[in-house]
């Protein structure tokens, strides 16, 4: 039997995207606990467990029932400072949180990767989201929900000038091409994590702006 799930895993809950999951998760009535490992405190609130640190030292360190798992982790080259640092975030902490995850008890993996993800991608970006996505896979989840929105919309915490050049022609692009409000990408996210299923199912954005709205 497929019940909500009310005990979740948030990683990059102080990200552009994750901060907007957050809210809506604390807001959920069905929600018992939100466990939100992250590096600076969040604000207070009776259903949230923020354990704060580095990622990769808390990781081992999480404790507690977990139905499902977001991950909302990702960062630029330019932010991490080299393509080794990148590829330590974007892909290698991807799967040693999801790894946890399961050992945790989740049944439900819900992650963010990126339009244009491929392994055989001779693009360093896309490459590495690719393969973070087959890691994924491989690690044979009961349910897997891999998203891959356009350019992220929304106020970020540090600016990003080609972002900000970019968004408002990215507003007017067709299909799953046109950028996607952070905010309702973590909509999207919550829907798709009520819906019952079995397997890996890929979410494009365009799909994700209609789930989101």
């Amino acid at each position: 039997m497929y019940l909500t799930p009310q005990h979740i895993l948030l990683a990059g809950a102080t990200g552009l995207t994750g901060e907007h999951l957050l809210d809506r998760l604390l807001s959920e009535p069905t929600i018992c606990r939100v466990l939100a490992p992250s590096r600076r405190p969040l604000a207070e609130h009776p259903h949230l467990d923020n354990p704060v640190g580095e990622l990769p030292e808390l990781l081992p360190q999480l404790q507690g029932r977990v139905d499902a798992a977001f991950c909302c982790l990702g960062s630029t080259i330019k932010q991490a400072g080299s393509q080794e640092a990148f590829r330590a975030v974007d892909h290698d902490l991807v799967v040693a949180f999801a790894r946890r995850s399961r050992e945790l008890g989740a049944r439900h993996l819900l992650v963010i990767s990126a339009l244009g993800a491929d392994a055989g991608s001779t693009v360093f970006y896309n490459r590495i989201k690719g393969e973070m996505e087959q890691a994924l896979i491989a690690q044979d989840w009961p349910q897997l929900t891999i998203a891959r929105p356009s350019l992220l919309l929304g106020t970020r915490a540090e600016f990003r000038l080609g972002e900000q050049l970019a968004a408002p022609f990215l507003r007017w692009l067709p299909g799953k091409y046109r950028g996607i409000e952070a905010a309702v990408l973590a909509r999207a996210l919550w829907r798709l994590a009520l819906e019952e299923g079995r397997g890996v199912r890929i979410v494009e954005s365009d799909e994700l702006r209609r789930l989101g709205r």
